[in-house]
């Protein structure tokens, strides 16, 4: 069983930044890959960033050079910094991760940005 807590989401202007945090707790954390999706109002959920255990990383295109994530194992925590973000960036993030056959998703973290 794992428990994902996000937070770091709050109100910024266009161009600002934030930080998002995922804590988890829980089994083998550590040796699964973790992602961040978001969803915008009406819009499907979508695949943000991805990290895999040995430490490489993919991202959704219009995020690419400007978002960054990243894990702490020791502390097991999965971060994403996001830079220069944009009024298309407003959505609800959300932390996933899997074990085996089982998913695991957190309660989400409400992003706006203001134009």
């Amino acid at each position: 069983q794992v428990l994902l807590v996000e937070s770091g989401g709050g109100l910024v202007q266009a161009g600002g930044s934030l930080r998002l945090s995922c804590a988890a707790s829980g089994n083998n954390f550590n040796d699964n890959t973790v992602a961040w999706y978001r969803q915008a109002p009406g819009k499907q959920r979508e695949l943000v960033a991805a990290i895999i255990t040995g430490g490489s990383t993919n991202y959704k295109d219009s995020v690419k050079g400007r978002f960054t994530i990243s894990r702490d194992n020791a502390k097991n925590l999965v971060y994403l910094q996001m830079n220069s973000l944009k009024p298309e960036d407003t959505a609800v993030y959300y932390c996933y991760t899997h074990s085996g056959l089982r998913e695991y998703w957190g309660q989400g973290t409400q992003v706006t940005v203001s134009s």
